[in-house]
């Protein structure tokens, strides 16, 4: 994982976050007031699902979490305030599920979240 250092953003909490086992440590990465779009097959370019607050957000990622799937972070970059990573899934069943994401920081917490994510059919 190539990981260039930033003050107040922590790579290992989000890597804890997204490979733990429940929603809580990577929602505790969110800003009370930050915003996620979602593209994928189902919420296109012009439509985008969007999430505003941490509690809607903690509520599409409890949904996530209670799945049973693996969650890896492939590989994460920060540069100032603003960090790209990829996630890669898995199901028991073998379907993998591939996210990129850009996320803007404000004092070290995530604002703003756009993810790309593709699974296997």
């Amino acid at each position: 994982m190539g990981t260039h250092a930033s003050p107040g953003f922590d790579v290992e909490a989000l890597r804890r976050g997204i490979e733990g086992e429940t929603a809580a440590p990577l929602v505790s990465l969110y800003a009370p007031d930050a915003e996620v779009r979602i593209v994928d097959r189902y919420d296109q370019p012009s439509r985008p699902k969007v999430l505003h607050g941490r509690d809607e957000i903690a509520e599409m990622l409890g949904d996530v979490y209670d799945r049973d799937m693996t969650h890896r972070l492939a590989r994460c970059v920060v540069q100032g305030d603003q960090v790209a990573f990829t996630e890669e899934c898995t199901y028991p069943d073998g379907v993998r599920v591939l996210a990129e994401s850009m996320l803007s920081l404000r004092d070290g917490e995530i604002v703003e979240q756009t993810t790309v994510q593709a699974w296997d059919e």
